[in-house]
C-alpha cells in the first residue's frame, strides 16, 4: 500500500469517527470513550496530512507557473524561487507525517516505576547508583512530573544498594524507557590512594506502571509475609512487623517494602511494584515474539548490555547504542538528559520507519 492510500485511509477513518461520535447512540454507548480517544489520536496526524497536501498543491501550481511560457518573466522567476523553498520544506513535512504514522507503544503514556541497583564495584558502585537515582529525580523535577521514592536500601557511606521510585507525568514512560540497562562509571574513587581509575556499574530498569485493569492479580497467587524492618527506625523497627514481602507464585517474582511504618502502606507500595513487574514481563514476552518477525529488534527489553558510560576524568558521557558522546558530564549529572533522550527517540523512529518501508 502506497503512502498516498495510507493517508486517505487515515482521513477517512477520522471522518467516520466524527460521524459516529455525533450520533445520539454514541453518547450513551460503552465505546464512546474508546472512540473519543481514537479520534483525538488521529487529530494531529490529519493536521499533518492537511499541511503536506496543501504544500503539494502549492508545488504543482508553482511548477505550472514556472513552466508557463506565456507568463511574465518576473512571475516565472518568482515562482521558481518559491518552488525551490517549497522543495526544501517538503521532506520535513513528509517525515512529520511518517513519524506520526508509527504505531504507538501502548505504554508510552503510562507512569513509571524506576529501579536503580548497584552492580559490580562494591561501595563505589553503590555511590554511583545513588548519584543516578538523584540524576533521575532532578530530571523529573525539571519536567514538572512527580517523583516519589518507594523504597531505598542505602549504605553507610551514602550510596544505595537498591532504590525504587514512582514517576507520574504525561509521557513519562515514552521519555524514560530508553534508560533501561547497565550504566558504567569510570573515575578515581575518593578512597583510592594511588589515583587509579576504577570501573563500576549500576543497573537501571524503567517499567510502565500498571493499574489493576492492566494486570489481574489473584489473591490465591500471592504469598504475603510480614517481618520486622531492618536498619534505622528506633523502637518501631524492633517492635512492629510492618515490612511486607509479596511473592507472586506463578511467576516467582518477589517484591519487598519496608520504608513506611504502616504495614498497609508497605503492602500498597509492594503491589504497585509487583503490577509493574508483571506488566513488563508480559510486554517483554510480546516484544520478543514480535521481534522474531521484524527486521529490527529495537525495544526488545534486553537489559543485559552496557548502554552508557560516564567517564569523569574526561568529563564525557557516551551512549553506546547510538555512538553519541557529550562532553558535558557535569550538566548530565544535574539531570540534563534531554539531548541524549531526544537522540535515542530519533534513532528509534528511524529504525521503525525503516521497518514500515
Amino acid at each position: 500500500m502506497t503512502l498516498h492510500h495510507t493517508l486517505d485511509r487515515v482521513v477517512a477513518r477520522r471522518e467516520e469517527l466524527a460521524a459516529l461520535l455525533a450520533s445520539p447512540e454514541a453518547a450513551g454507548g460503552a465505546d464512546f470513550v474508546k472512540l473519543s480517544r481514537e479520534y483525538a489520536d488521529l487529530e494531529p496526524i490529519v493536521g499533518a496530512i492537511a499541511a503536506l497536501r496543501q504544500a503539494e498543491r502549492e508545488r504543482r501550481e508553482l511548477r505550472d507557473m514556472a513552466e508557463d511560457a506565456a507568463a511574465e518573466p518576473e512571475m516565472r522567476a518568482l515562482a521558481r524561487q518559491e518552488l525551490k523553498a517549497l522543495d526544501e520544506r517538503l521532506p520535513a513535512l513528509e517525515r512529520a507525517v511518517q513519524v506520526l504514522l508509527i504505531p504507538k507503544d501502548a505504554a508510552d503514556e503510562k507512569n513509571v516505576i524506576l529501579e536503580v541497583r548497584a552492580g559490580t564495584g562494591g561501595e563505589e558502585a553503590a555511590l554511583f547508583a545513588g548519584e543516578l537515582f538523584r540524576l533521575y529525580q532532578r530530571y523529573v523535577e525539571t519536567h514538572g512530573w512527580r517523583f516519589e521514592a518507594l523504597q531505598i536500601n542505602d549504605t553507610p557511606l551514602g550510596g544505595i544498594k537498591e532504590a525504587v521510585a514512582s514517576i507520574a507525568g504525561r509521557g513519562a514512560f515514552a521519555r524514560l524507557k530508553f534508560e533501561s540497562g547497565v550504566h558504567r562509571v569510570q573515575r578515581v574513587p575518593e578512597t583510592e590512594a594511588g589515583g587509579r581509575i576504577h570501573t563500576s556499574a549500576a543497573t537501571v530498569a524503567v517499567l510502565p506502571e500498571a493499574e489493576e485493569v492492566d494486570v489481574r492479580v489473584e489473591d490465591k497467587d500471592l504469598r504475603i509475609d510480614t517481618y520486622r524492618a531492618q536498619g534505622a527506625g528506633g523502637q518501631h523497627v524492633n517492635k512492629t512487623d510492618s515490612a511486607v514481602r509479596i511473592t507472586h507464585l506463578p511467576s516467582g517474582i518477589v517484591v519487598a517494602c519496608q520504608d513506611e511504618k504502616s504495614q498497609h502502606k508497605n503492602r500498597a507500595r509492594a503491589m504497585k511494584i509487583l503490577r509493574a513487574k508483571l506488566y513488563e514481563a508480559e510486554k517483554t514476552r510480546q516484544d520478543t515474539a514480535l521481534a522474531a518477525t521484524r527486521k529490527s529488534q529495537v525495544g526488545s527489553g534486553d537489559r543485559s548490555e552496557r548502554i552508557r558510560t560516564f567517564n569523569f576524568p574526561q568529563g564525557r558521557v557516551t551512549d553506546h547504542r547510538i555512538n553519541l558522546t557529550l562532553y558535558k558530564l557535569d550538566r548530565v549529572m544535574e539531570g540534563e538528559l534531554d539531548e541524549l533522550i531526544d537522540a535515542l527517540i530519533a534513532d528509534d523512529q528511524a529504525r521503525r520507519l525503516a521497518d514500515l518501508a
